[in-house]
């Protein structure tokens, strides 16, 4: 049965004493931040080149490039990540992404086509979610049953502080080194190298540590392979018939994920046209790092105050005045298409989007079977990607050039209203 109420003695202080938690939390943060610093590159490669104007559905065509193609895959990771042992994939994938990035630095230098540069990106950033549905299915391996909200709300939360840290180092890394592609080789360069560092501290967890729980002997890779449609439409089934509260929260934060993806295009578009000269690299570059970094400050905070609002709204409750807040405060600060109340709009939104985020963790960890966990998150990775490229491509039908577009945010603070009461009802009848 799902625990709406946590005990109150889930405290941070509690998490941080365990040796577990730390070395899972300390991967986290570093193979993240390494993906701050690499994302930071592609940014600046595909967006901010002062000799190429990006539009709209550039960056969209770009988000699915990196995005969609491990959508597809992403269902089959979770078979693995329920048969391989966990600590492994961490540990291979971030080393196999020192080994992209050093590649990948080499080709910059040598003057590489684009498409060659958005390969390395997607098979980068296609690890990358695999590492990520990992990190979640192992986190109940590592705490108790009753720190999962707090967990939930310190792990996935600091990385994504983590993630925005490194996005920072990566723009002040391209903004110091000289113009071109050095600059680019270099941060994707350092992302390497912060790559290695997390498969180290990996390779410190130990071996079986994370799980998953295997029950009797296991098919061959071959085997495994060959019944994976059918595990997964058993975790689907599981799902549906026995998780009902996980099912209305994976509905719910992909809706927020798709609306997070609208409002990150239309900032981009803002920063580079609206709030500075198309021309100034370095002017774009900032005002993107700035929402970057408020936007950081959002989960940072969402974080701190989830535990404290779970407690006393229960996670349905918290969920619904996360979507239903979006609703009021989008268009409330984002209309007036000025830079210093769509950064407060920035911060506002990432404290929604990860409170979101953290309810639907804790309930898809409380709700689902260890045996079923992995192939759970790889498909709950998988609707929030597709989410987040669907509302990308949809905004470039919409958006013009400089971002400023009232029908957009209006209707997007619309689809969060009804969001939000759709799921209040659905909890309620749960």
């Amino acid at each position: 049965m799902i625990t709406e109420r946590p005990p109150r003695e889930a405290t941070l202080s509690g998490l941080l004493r365990g040796h577990g938690f730390r070395q899972l939390l300390t991967v986290r943060l570093l193979s993240q931040l390494s993906d701050g610093v690499f994302q930071a590159s592609l940014a600046k490669y595909a967006i901010f080149s002062p000799e190429h104007q990006s539009s709209p559905t550039e960056i969209a065509a770009a988000l699915a490039v990196v995005t969609l193609p491990f959508s597809v895959i992403g269902p089959f990771s979770g078979v693995l990540l329920d048969r391989w042992r966990r600590r492994q994939v961490l540990l291979m994938g971030n080393l196999v992404r020192f080994g992209l990035g050093l590649l990948t630095a080499g080709l910059l230098l040598g003057g590489v086509p684009r498409w060659a540069f958005y390969g390395a990106a997607l098979l980068m950033m296609g690890i990358n979610r695999f590492i990520l549905s990992g990190l979640s299915a192992a986190l109940p391996r590592v705490v108790a049953p009753s720190e999962l909200v707090t967990a939930n709300a310190v792990s996935p939360t600091l990385g994504t502080v983590s993630a925005a840290c490194g996005a920072g180092l990566g723009f002040l890394v391209g903004l110091a080194a000289p113009a071109g592609a050095a600059a680019n080789a270099l941060t994707v360069a350092l992302s390497a190298l912060l790559y290695l560092s997390a498969a180290l501290a990996a390779q410190r967890i130990a071996v079986d540590r994370l799980g998953p729980e295997l029950r009797g002997e296991l098919p061959s890779l071959r085997q495994a392979l060959a019944a994976t449609w059918f595990d997964l439409l058993g975790g689907v089934r599981h799902l549906v018939r026995d998780c009902r509260p996980a099912v209305h929260a994976l509905a719910a934060v992909t809706l927020a994920r798709f609306g997070y993806g609208m409002l990150t295009v239309m900032v981009l578009m803002l920063s580079r046209y609206t709030f500075n000269d198309a021309a100034d690299e370095q002017g774009g570059l900032a005002s993107l790092g700035l929402a970057v970094g408020l936007s950081a400050v959002g989960f940072f905070l969402a974080a701190v105050i989830s535990p404290w609002c779970t407690r006393r709204l229960g996670l349905s409750g918290w969920m619904t005045t996360c979507l239903a807040g979006t609703a009021v405060l989008v268009p409330a600060l984002g209309l007036t298409f000025r830079e210093a109340p769509v950064m407060a709009a920035a911060l506002l939104l990432g404290v929604a989007t990860q409170g979101t985020k953290i309810c639907a963790d804790t309930l898809v960890q409380e709700s689902v079977e260890d045996e079923f966990r992995g192939r759970v998150f790889a498909i709950y990775d998988v609707l929030v990607n597709v989410a987040f490229v669907a509302a990308a491509g949809v905004t470039a039908l919409v958006l013009p050039l400089n971002g400023r577009s009232a029908p957009l945010l209006l209707g997007l603070a619309a689809l969060y209203a009804v969001g939000a009461l759709l799921y209040h009802r659905a909890a309620r009848r749960t």
